[in-house]
């Protein structure tokens, strides 16, 4: 993890910057990687060494649903994570979505740039139909 501190004793504790950052180039030396860029403002050195940018757009039905199953598997115990709340939930959905309307738009802004490798998506099926195209 690189933007969130799984160290810390409260859920969604940010990691400090130059912990993030100095991660980050760790990351970058290797030859394969993958970075997931919710936070995507502070990860230009990635983007520019990126062989493919994918933009991943599901569905409001498929992240939410995600999202509530992911929180009854951690409330009853059966995935490990910090104490999650109703709150946090309510949080989740709502930035989730939010997100999604309106940070998705700049997010295809910031990534101009990098247009000629950036891919635009619907599911992860096609993520890897991409990849790996069947012969």
């Amino acid at each position: 993890m690189i933007f969130l501190d799984n160290t810390a004793e409260s859920y969604g504790t940010k990691m400090p910057i130059d912990k993030r950052i100095e991660r980050l180039r760790t990351i970058l030396k290797n030859d394969d990687w993958i970075i997931e860029g919710v936070y995507y403002d502070w990860l230009s050195d990635s983007f520019s060494s990126a062989d493919y940018i994918f933009i991943l757009k599901t569905s409001p039905f498929i992240f939410n649903s995600r999202i509530i199953k992911r929180f009854i598997r951690r409330r009853f115990g059966l995935e490990k994570s910090k104490k999650e709340t109703l709150k946090s939930l309510k949080d989740l959905l709502v930035w989730t979505n939010n997100y999604q309307k309106s940070k998705i738009p700049k997010i295809l802004e910031f990534l101009e740039p990098y247009k000629e490798k950036t891919i635009i998506l619907d599911n992860s099926k096609e993520i890897f139909d991409y990849i790996n195209p069947a012969k």
